[in-house]
This record gives structure tokens, C-alpha cells and sequence, in this order.
């Protein structure tokens, strides 16, 4: 079935990004665009959210803490992948399945960098309704709409004008749980046939965890006991990997990892207080490989 507006995961990661703002990881996380991303009534939710005070109801309690949750994931996994984004400053910078993404309009650090951001066309039509005139901070930014299921990633990057001879650096965040190992390899061999030496590959992933799979189902089917909107009901965990079977795969594509950490090690690095939601970011990691 063809994607008819962006997805409402894609919504929930960036209501995470605004709860987050201005409250976790102070000083080094920061999206103040997230929040005009948003509807009036996405808005509303992120305000219950940051109010810090628990609403009444069951289904209103269940979303609370599901954007609680999000905004804390978000905030340690976006601080890790900007860190890493900033370190290599390169001239590229491409974003697989980029959502709501607002890296390109919040980073200065892009200003002199060229973005493509790779998404289902739909996706993409909403995310720039929801920009409407807002300029980006990054030097340009090209939208390149992909099909998965029947474009050539390579093709429409060429077609773009990525440049394979100069080195990029790519972000796979929030994406790959939802892929199987199938499409995980495929995507990666495309990486890296258009990866110059000296780029960067960045993945967020999900190792295999029962405890987080069987809360995750939980929380869905209490969200539709409640008669709330399940953001993941049409975007299914796929795939798991260990470091070991991802350290694998990337080194076939030319990729050397080095850097493999949690998301958990991340937030108490961070000084976050979260010990009691630490279910919540204990299976995904994040991974960076280069290319020499």
C-alpha cells in the first residue's frame, strides 16, 4: 500500500525531540524546531509531557509515558549521532528515512555541508508542508523520494547529485528495527558502493531483548484497549543484531566499526536521571563505522 502522509512513528520521534528540549541532557541536547513540526494537537500532548504532572485517565496516562519514554532515547541517541556528525565535518551528509528529521535546519556546523534527506515521497510532501518557508542552516538541502519497495536507492542519490567521489557521511536512526536483515543488507550495499574513503556510517539499531519486545506489544494493545492511536501499529520490529553480526555486515560494504555503545551507557554519560524508565533505551545501541 503506498504511503499516504508521513508516518505516525516519524510523529512520535519528533514529539520526543520537543519534550526533550530545554529539559534532558541541558547543554547538550537542543531541538527548539521540533515543537513547529508539530499540529496544534501534537503540541498539546508534548505540553502534557514536559508539564511533568501525570493527566487522568488511562489512556492519557499511557501517552504520557510513552512521550516521557521517547524523549528520553531521543535526547541520548540524537546527543550520540550529532557528537559524531560534527566530528568529520564532511561536505555530504545524507539521511535514510529522515521523517521529521530537522538536523539541516538546527545544525550550524551543516553550514557549508549539502543534505539529502532519503524518505517515501509522502513522507516527504508532509514533512515540507510541515516546514513551509523556513529556511535550513545547512548550504542545501535535496528531498530525494524513494520507494523502497520499487526505486533504486543508488539511482535516485545519483540523480540528486550525490557525489560518490567525495566522502559522506550517512545517519540510519530509528529505521533499521522496522527493516528485515534482508533490506538491512541491500541498504548497506548501496552505502557503500557510493561511499568515497574517509566517509562515515552512522546506525542506530536494537539488539535482541525479550523484555523490550514483550513491553512494546504491551504498550500497543493497551493503547488500543484505550482507544488511543497506536503510532506503531503499521511499523513492526523486523530485525535484531548483535555488535558481532552487524560488525559483520558493515565490513563486507567496506565498513570498519568504531565506536559500538548503548543507548543506556550514552544517557549516564549524560548525567540523565532515568534509572527508573531504563527499559526504555536498554536493547538499541549506536554504531559508527568509517571507510578508510
Amino acid at each position: 500500500m503506498a504511503e499516504r502522509k508521513a508516518s505516525r512513528t516519524a510523529v512520535l520521534v519528533c514529539q520526543g525531540r520537543a519534550v526533550a528540549d530545554g529539559r534532558l541532557a541541558v547543554g547538550r541536547f537542543s531541538d527548539p524546531i521540533a515543537i513547529e513540526l508539530l499540529t496544534a494537537p501534537e503540541r498539546e500532548m508534548v505540553g502534557t509531557a514536559r508539564s511533568g504532572v501525570m493527566p487522568s485517565g488511562f489512556g492519557a496516562r499511557l501517552e504520557y509515558e510513552l512521550l516521557k519514554g521517547t524523549s528520553e532515547i531521543l535526547a541520548a541517541r540524537t546527543v550520540a549521532i550529532d557528537d559524531v556528525v560534527r566530528d568529520r565535518g564532511h561536505p555530504q551528509l545524507v539521511i535514510l528515512g529522515a521523517g521529521l528529521d530537522a538536523r539541516a535546519w538546527r545544525m550550524k556546523e551543516l553550514a557549508e555541508a549539502t543534505v539529502y534527506e532519503i524518505d517515501q515521497p509522502a513522507s516527504q510532501q508532509e514533512k515540507r508542508e510541515r516546514l513551509g518557508d523556513r529556511a535550513p542552516l545547512a548550504a542545501a538541502v535535496h528531498f530525494v523520494p524513494v520507494d523502497f519497495a520499487k526505486d533504486s536507492l543508488g539511482t535516485a542519490l545519483e540523480a540528486a547529485g550525490h557525489d560518490a567521489t567525495i566522502p559522506t557521511t550517512w545517519i540510519w536512526e530509528g529505521v533499521i528495527p522496522y527493516l528485515t536483515p534482508a533490506q538491512v543488507a541491500a541498504t548497506t550495499a548501496v552505502v557503500g558502493e557510493h561511499s568515497a574513503a574517509g566517509s562515515r556510517l552512522i546506525l542506530n539499531y536494537a539488539t535482541t531483548s525479550r523484555l523490550n519486545a514483550f513491553g512494546r506489544r504491551a504498550v500497543q494493545r493497551l493503547l488500543t484497549l484505550a482507544g488511543r492511536d497506536n503510532p506503531m501499529a503499521n511499523e513492526p520490529f523486523r530485525s535484531a543484531w548483535s555488535p558481532e553480526t552487524l560488525r559483520e555486515l558493515l565490513s563486507r560494504s567496506g565498513f570498519d566499526v568504531t565506536v559500538d555503545v548503548g543507548l543506556l551507557a550514552v544517557a549516564h554519560d549524560l548525567d540523565m536521571s532515568i534509572i527508573e524508565r531504563t527499559r526504555f533505551l536498554g536493547s538499541g545501541r549506536i554504531a559508527v563505522a568509517d571507510r578508510d
